[in-house]
């Protein structure tokens, strides 16, 4: 069966952007390191994203995610999107059910801040691979604004990296 896995950068304080969405304080991904990036992509072919992610995705020049199959969830279907995405105005959380249960390989909730806490309290995030970023941003877009459900994790593997970052990789037991 399917998992859907949480694959996403935070700062210490569980920031996953700056208020004004910017994410200019994430390591330089040219820099040489790609943080478990390569092997996760290989185990994914399907995204789930808020629009609002979807948007900074755009910014980062070519689409990233080509050959995988793409769900933006937004309230507007008639807002622009490239024809790599799809726009789903259906419920996150009974989406991401129907989702599970089809064939293929796992699927990466990309974020963002309300996505995450829909799909954690709805129990459905089967992994939490978080690379925590050694900086404070204070104000910004919470990982898991007003989470309402704990999850006791296991950790299953951890990385740490010569600038700071350390890879989480935490499974519901």
């Amino acid at each position: 069966m399917r998992k859907l896995k949480l694959y996403i950068a935070a700062s210490l304080d569980g920031k996953i952007a700056r208020k004004d969405d910017s994410i200019d304080w994430l390591p330089d991904p040219n820099a040489g390191e790609d943080y478990g990036y390569e092997a996760f992509l290989a185990e994914i072919d399907t995204l789930v994203m808020g629009y609002k992610t979807y948007e900074i995705c755009l910014k980062l020049g070519e689409w990233p995610y080509e050959g995988k199959k793409t769900y933006v969830f937004t309230r507007d279907l008639t807002k622009p999107h490239i024809p790599q995405v799809e726009l789903i105005n259906q419920n996150p959380v009974d989406f991401t059910k129907d989702l599970l249960q089809q064939s293929g390989k796992d699927i990466w909730l990309v974020g963002g801040g309300e996505i995450n806490t829909l799909l954690h309290d709805a129990g459905l995030i089967d992994s939490y691979i978080i690379a925590f970023i050694p900086l404070i941003l204070g104000e910004g877009i919470e990982l898991l604004p007003q989470v309402q459900q704990q999850q006791n994790l296991k950790l299953t593997k951890h990385q740490v990296y010569d600038n700071g970052v350390v890879l989480l990789y935490l499974e519901k037991p």
